[in-house]
This record gives structure tokens, C-alpha cells and sequence, in this order.
């Protein structure tokens, strides 16, 4: 595909904003696909490259919080294969929907992402109350491989607002800190995203130029996201996330 040089710089902004964004309070995917899809890009390709090109921020996010997995190896064994497996059934199901009804279905998986970013903070604040209530869980945590397993695939067929799935899903069940508890969901959604994009690698699918141009945004993007941590609240930025991606979900079921 023909890309101009106002579409690399457009894909190369995004991928900052996407990397930013990301960083600092999710949802960088409501900003990348929709520019993918104004570039030209079919929507099943779209979001097959938008996938590949944002790996390098889940092995960033992954990476930063290595500490926090030490001593989780048991659940790691068990959820990482969940979320692997997910990811390649989603991304199979991805493409094996032909275009037109992608297209179809991209404004209601926007909203869905939109709303799943909106309730990101309340499940949070849920999850820490949670925590400091109940105590000791005793329920097995082999009752969450199934539920990892169905969100996984969700992300591997369009990805945006996996964290938020995973972290609920998680804490329903996990009794740790909720800081410990991101990280194996940062580690799970590593392996849903790492898994569909290496499938997506081979699929023919994936615009390498726009790819290579958003990653490296995203690179950039995320670096500076993590140097403006604090001074923006993520508060802020994701109801500006949510707002866009309402938007944009509309103007997409306006055009049909």
C-alpha cells in the first residue's frame, strides 16, 4: 500500500500520542487505529498493524514493573499460557472477519474500549477497597484461567481496554497488592499482544512502513509520557481519551 509523506508524519504523531498516552494513563489504541483507518488502511489491517507496532510498549510496561512479579511464578505459570492462547484465538478470529464486517463491528468495539477506559479508576478504587476488606481469600486462583482466557481473546481481536478486563478479573480472585496484581496483568497482556502480533507477522496483513514509523513514535511517546508522569493526572487525559474515542466511534457509524 502507497503510503504519502503527510500520512507517515500523521501515523508517526499518533504513535507519540499513542506511546503517551499509554504511558501515562492507557487507551493509546482509541488514537492509533482511527488515524490508521483515516490513512487509507482497511480496518482488519489497521488493526494488525496497530497491534504489531505497539509490542515495544508492552515489553516496556512489562519490564518496569519486573519486581513486583518476583515470587509469582505459580501464577504466571498458570495465566501466561491463558493469555498466550487467548491472543492467538483472537487474532485468528480476527482474520478470518472479512473487512466490511470489521468495519461493521469497529464503532461498538470502540465504545466498548471508550466505556471499559471510562471504569478504569473505579475498578481500581474498587480493587484496593476490596482488598483491605476481605483479608485472606481462600478461593482457588485456577477459578480465573477461563475468564483470563475469553478477555485474552478479546485482545487479540482488537486489544484496546484489555488492562481494565484483566485487572478486574484478577482481583476478583488474587489476594495481593494491587500493585502486584498489575504487574501479572501487565506480564499477561505482554503475552496476548506479543502472540497475536507474531501471528500477525506472518499474515500478510501488516503495513510494515506505518508499522515501523508508529513504533518508533511509540517509543518516543512513552518516554515522554513517562517524564510528564505527574505532571498531568491520568484522570484528566483519560476522560479526553474516552471523549475522542465516543467521537470517533460516532463518526464512524455516521459514515456507515
Amino acid at each position: 500500500m502507497h503510503l504519502e509523506a503527510l500520512d507517515l508524519v500523521l501515523i508517526f504523531l499518533a504513535g507519540i500520542a499513542g506511546g503517551a498516552i499509554n504511558a501515562l494513563a492507557g487507551g493509546g489504541t482509541l488514537i492509533t487505529f482511527p488515524l490508521l483507518t483515516a490513512v487509507g488502511i482497511p480496518p482488519v489491517s489497521a488493526n494488525v498493524t496497530n497491534t504489531v507496532s505497539l509490542v515495544p510498549g508492552y515489553i516496556g510496561g512489562m519490564l518496569g514493573q519486573a519486581s513486583d512479579l518476583r515470587g509469582q511464578r505459580r501464577r504466571l505459570l498458570i495465566l501466561i499460557p491463558a493469555g498466550a492462547l487467548g491472543g492467538l484465538v483472537g487474532g485468528l478470529l480476527l482474520l478470518a472477519t472479512s473487512e466490511r464486517l470489521f468495519r461493521e463491528l469497529v464503532p461498538y468495539l470502540i465504545l466498548l474500549a471508550s466505556g471499559l477506559l471510562a471504569i478504569q479508576e473505579p475498578v481500581k478504587n474498587w480493587l484496593q477497597q476490596r482488598n483491605a476488606d476481605r483479608g485472606n481469600s481462600h478461593i482457588s486462583e485456577f477459578w480465573i484461567v477461563f475468564p483470563i482466557f475469553l478477555a485474552s481473546v478479546y485482545g487479540g481481536y482488537f486489544g484496546a481496554g484489555l488492562s481494565v478486563i484483566l485487572l478486574a478479573v484478577m482481583g476478583l480472585v488474587i489476594d495481593d497488592s494491587l500493585t502486584r496484581v498489575n504487574a501479572l496483568k501487565q506480564a499477561v497482556a505482554f503475552a496476548t499482544n506479543v502472540t497475536a502480533a507474531l501471528l500477525f507477522v506472518f499474515s500478510g496483513q501488516v503495513v510494515w512502513l506505518a508499522a515501523g514509523v508508529m513504533a518508533v513514535g511509540a517509543l518516543g511517546g512513552g518516554t515522554l509520557g513517562g517524564r510528564m508522569a505527574g505532571r498531568i493526572k491520568p484522570a484528566t487525559l483519560r476522560r479526553v481519551v474516552v471523549i475522542i474515542g465516543v467521537t470517533v466511534a460516532i463518526i464512524y457509524l455516521i459514515r456507515g
